[in-house]
């Protein structure tokens, strides 16, 4: 099935939209010294589930089976969902966090059903099999799917850019202890 111009529209609209509502974000954040430590946790979290995935997956080469995808067939978008409960965390704002929260629903839904179909395309028999055992988003605490010992790769992870989040990451969380500094 090709993909619908709303799915393209929003598949794109997601970054793009993305920055405008981190700049909002910040306006609208209080942060405090509790608010900033819990948050950077959570985001350590969300960092580390994607650059786990990302030193796994073959885009578009090879169906990923192997490391956070034994767990769910999500985990780069479940990192995504975690790093933005750290922003909402951090920001200790209820505004940032419905804006996560609208956000997360508006565009991630009809992303992980575009990534569903493509994959379902361009991997018809692995993927049927694969979908079966491992869940949508939510992953379950055992892994459900056998794939052998095929190890993380740092070459992958570079390939993949996965540095770009962590670099995004560290910007904003600087941002946000400057503002929290000068705003006291």
């Amino acid at each position: 099935m090709p993909e619908t111009l709303l799915s393209r529209t929003i598949y794109r609209w997601r970054v793009r939209s993305s920055l405008f509502l981190v700049l909002l974000i910040i306006v609208l954040a209080k942060p405090t010294w509790s608010s900033i430590l819990i948050g950077l946790g959570v985001c350590a979290l969300g960092l580390l589930i994607r650059a786990w995935a990302s030193g796994h997956i073959k885009k578009e080469k090879e169906l990923a089976i192997t490391g956070p995808y034994r767990y769910t067939r999500n985990p780069l978008y479940l990192g995504n969902f975690i790093l933005g409960l750290s922003v909402a965390i951090g920001t200790d704002s209820w505004w940032c966090a419905l804006i996560f929260a609208a956000y997360f629903l508006v565009f991630y839904p009809p992303v992980i059903k575009e990534e569903r179909e493509r994959m379902k395309r361009l991997f018809p028999d692995k993927y049927e099999e694969y979908k079966k055992k491992v869940p949508l988003f939510f992953p379950k605490l055992k892994p459900l799917f056998s794939a052998g010992p095929i190890k993380f790769s740092w070459s992958l992870y570079r390939k993949n850019r996965e540095y770009r989040a962590l670099f995004g990451s560290l910007i904003f969380w600087a941002i946000l202890v400057g503002k929290m500094m000068i705003f006291r």
